[in-house]
């Protein structure tokens, strides 16, 4: 039996409605593939932080180290600045793991209707580059208060860290359609986008097989919008991706669908996987919250961890439930949290491989 030990932080809002759900979907996939997933929790986050003024412990960064992986629900209140519950909790883990791809797959589901007129299926990732670019560290504020005061943020790009990130991308396309779709700015953004662009061409060289084409953001979040289905995958920076997978789970029909895993692909650090909607405090506490994104998110965790087959079990098991009309509110149906929680795992029965 495989064992895995996996560090939990159901974190803020919603989290701690999806989570749970997210788990109980994992614990009966593994009993049927014959997977020890031993779950480890952690009460950090907003909570947290308004009893300790800090979002995580001082040495929590050396806690979650000893895991296999960090199943992570949503980060953020009102109650707390983002700056605050961001840099306090997430950033530090991506940075401190070198989890310097965010993948997103953006991808149609039957049952959930897309806000498109058009009915070509979606299938695209988006890989972005999650360590450096525009959220860098590097700047500040001077003249607080005063007429002059000024703030500077600097865009860092490194060699390194774009050629990985255009690596991994290609990588990816190579096993798909062949197509790499690159994001850039360099019309405008006259240091950086070019240096990213340059870096990008020269790395995708060594991919034969895999058609480089480079297109605007702003080009490129209208063509997300009028024609989805023609892209395979998108590299971007570490703004331009956050803020494209946005855009391309909702014109999937929700960003509460929307997965993400922060990789370390050389597995010397444990990853994290997240979905990509947030805390949602509006909603949270209801019964309402989508916890696909967060299933989603736990099928990616087993397919980093090395069973494809539990993953694509747990995969066919939520999209079964959304084409047989379980959706939630969001998505035009009519299923609470835990609704849609009981039609997954029967799907998972349902769906479980046949053994002699």
């Amino acid at each position: 039996m495989s064992r895995h030990s996996i560090a939990v932080i159901a974190g803020d809002g919603i989290g701690n409605e999806v989570v749970p759900a997210a788990i109980e979907c994992l614990e009966r996939i593994a009993g049927i593939h014959s997977l020890n997933l031993a779950f480890t929790y952690f009460d950090w986050g907003s909570d947290y932080y308004a009893k300790h003024g800090r979002m995580m412990p001082v040495d929590g960064l050396e806690q979650l180290a000893r895991h296999d992986a960090i199943f992570l629900g949503a980060v953020g209140s009102p109650e707390v600045p983002d700056a605050e519950s961001l840099w306090g909790l997430l950033i530090p883990i991506r940075r401190e793991f070198q989890q310097y791809i965010n993948l997103r797959p953006v991808k149609t589901l039957d049952g959930v209707a897309s806000p498109l007129a058009a009915k070509h299926p979606i299938d695209l990732l988006i890989v972005r580059e999650n360590n450096e670019g525009e959220y860098s560290e590097v700047g500040g504020r001077m003249y607080r208060g005063l007429p002059q005061e000024s703030a500077v943020q600097e865009t860092i790009f490194t060699r390194l860290g774009v050629s990985r990130a255009a690596h991994y991308a290609a990588r990816l396309a190579a096993t798909r359609r062949g197509l790499l779709t690159s994001a850039t700015k360099s019309n405008g953004i006259v240091h950086t986008m070019p240096f990213w662009d340059e870096v990008v061409s020269e790395t995708v060289r060594e991919y034969p097989g895999v058609a480089l084409t480079s297109e605007l953001v702003d080009a490129l979040a209208a063509h997300l919008v009028l024609k989805p289905w023609t892209f395979d995958v998108i590299v971007a920076s570490n703004l331009f991706g956050d803020i494209l997978s946005d855009l391309g789970s909702s014109v999937t029909g929700s960003i509460g669908l929307a997965p993400s895993a922060n990789l370390n692909p050389e597995g010397d650090f444990p990853s994290l996987f997240e979905p990509v909607h947030g805390s949602a405090p509006d909603i949270a506490g209801k019964g309402l919250a989508n916890p696909v994104g967060q299933i989603w998110s736990g099928a990616m965790m087993l397919e980093h961890l090395g069973h494809s087959e539990a993953a694509g079990h747990l995969r066919l098991a939520f999209e079964a439930a959304l084409r047989h009309g379980h959706g939630t509110r969001d998505v035009g149906g009519t299923s609470s949290t835990s609704e849609f929680t009981a039609a997954v795992l029967t799907a998972i029965d349902a769906l479980a491989p046949v053994t002699a």
